[in-house]
């Protein structure tokens, strides 16, 4: 069994950053701490993409030899592992945990205490396998997306990542340095700490990037996936149980949490090896957020007469906002924690502090938005073809596209370049 140490995570600034970029190969961590699971899904092997630019057929995280050990999630004649892997080019690395494929009710039921009307009405979902992170996305995984931001102007001017009609499917914008660090870091800026204050549009590029580089399909979870994960198999408030009296074993919370965020995977996990599914930072997921929960889905189901998918029960944004946030976070009630809660993004009363206009499309500047953050999963089966990839990593309206070129092309906050596998490797020559 492949047994290799996780590579330690990065203690430098965004700025210093582009310092670390060299080329390295994957790792494998094939032990965690959850139960092996068995499912017979009769799945076929992921496809390779035909569209090119492509993200490469995946097979990290998939052998045909059942672990001795460890979490698992059993397959037609295959295995789902635990695996961590680093960034290419950089020694910074991240863990990430195979969830199994099921059906499950998204949201509570009447009885549970703190129960919000936008939790209902009940809805069935089946949910494909996936592979989810360990642990939220930490500064030392998001500073390096930030890096982005010099680098492209430094290769910008060597002629280099410019984009043009040929290569705009693998435009990524890259954020603004932080107008006030204050505002994003004051609550915790370690390496292991979760990243936080970025806006739902800045998770999804950063997913587009790390998918890019690392020819993997990489997105934020669909608010579905994200709850079927959390709950791992159990139906009561909390996946330990509906006592609340246990949440301090699991999450910082309002209560708990002094004001500030802590280093991920600190407490204890969820029956599949999940950290931090409950409070630290709060979580986005894809779906724009309505006061009416889960009609739309119930009645789409209704209609088709048989059970929804997670990608057909995904309630895409027509709108800057709201849009769903799930765990809670150290600066919310402890209620927010529960399996089913659910939080409205506000970026108008998030944005408050920050002068520029337009607002930034990557930050945020106020409470609650300083303890928004997220965690990233890869599907056993991704989507076909680079259009489809799209939906699940670009802006969805075009205000957010809008507001994104005024600030790179009028006010020079932010960049766009082209993003592929060979982007460690131009960073790299920048510096010799």
């Amino acid at each position: 069994m492949a047994f290799l140490t996780a590579v330690p995570y990065a203690t430098t600034r965004p700025r210093a950053a582009l310092k670390r970029w060299a080329i390295v190969a994957l790792v494998v961590f094939t032990s965690n701490s959850f139960v092996g699971m068995s499912l017979s899904l009769g799945l076929e092997a992921p496809s390779k993409l035909t569209d090119e630019p492509q993200v490469a057929t995946q097979t990290l995280g998939l052998q045909s030899t059942r672990p001795e050990s460890g979490g698992f999630v059993e397959l037609d004649g295959q295995f789902m592992v635990p695996y961590t892997a680093t960034i290419p080019g950089t020694d910074v690395s991240f863990e990430m945990v195979p969830i199994p494929g099921g059906t499950f009710t998204m949201g509570s039921p009447e009885s549970e205490k703190n129960r919000n009307e936008d939790e209902g009405p009940n809805v069935e979902i089946h949910i494909e396998p996936f592979w989810m992170g360990k642990h939220e996305v930490t500064w030392a995984e998001y500073e390096l997306y930030m890096a982005l931001d010099e680098a492209f102007k430094s290769l910008h001017r060597e002629g280099l990542r410019k984009i043009t009609e040929g290569n705009e499917i693998d435009g990524v914008t890259a954020p603004s340095e932080l107008y006030d660090p204050d505002f994003t870091l004051d609550a915790g800026e370690g390496p292991r700490q979760p990243a936080a204050t970025m806006t739902q549009y800045a998770a999804k590029q950063y997913t587009k990037w790390l998918s890019l580089i690392d020819q993997k399909f990489y997105r934020l979870p669909a608010e579905a996936e994200w709850e079927y994960a959390c709950r791992a198999g159990t139906t009561t408030a909390y996946y330990f149980g509906d006592d609340a009296g246990e949440l301090d074993d699991h999450a910082w919370h309002l209560d708990n949490g002094d004001d500030e965020r802590h280093e991920v995977g600190q407490l204890k996990p969820n029956p599949w090896g999940l950290h931090d599914m409950y409070g630290n930072v709060a979580e986005w997921v894809l779906d724009a957020y309505s006061k009416d929960g889960y009609f739309h889905q119930t009645q789409l189901g209704l209609s088709k007469g048989e059970t929804l998918t997670a990608a057909e029960a995904w309630r895409r944004a027509k709108k800057l906002y709201p849009r769903v946030v799930r765990g809670g976070s150290f600066e919310l009630e402890p209620t927010y924690c529960r399996s089913a809660a659910r939080f409205a993004s506000h970026d108008k009363d998030w944005s408050i502090e920050d002068p520029n206009f337009p607002k930034s499309p990557w930050w945020f500047t106020d409470s609650p938005g300083l303890g928004i953050g997220f965690r990233i999963i890869r599907p056993l089966n991704p989507p076909k073809g680079r259009v489809n990839q799209e939906s699940y990593w670009n802006a969805d309206i075009s205000r957010i596209r809008r507001d994104a070129k005024n600030r790179i092309e009028s006010n020079g906050r932010g960049s766009w370049g082209a993003v592929d596998k060979h982007l460690p490797r131009d960073i790299e020559a920048l510096e010799e």
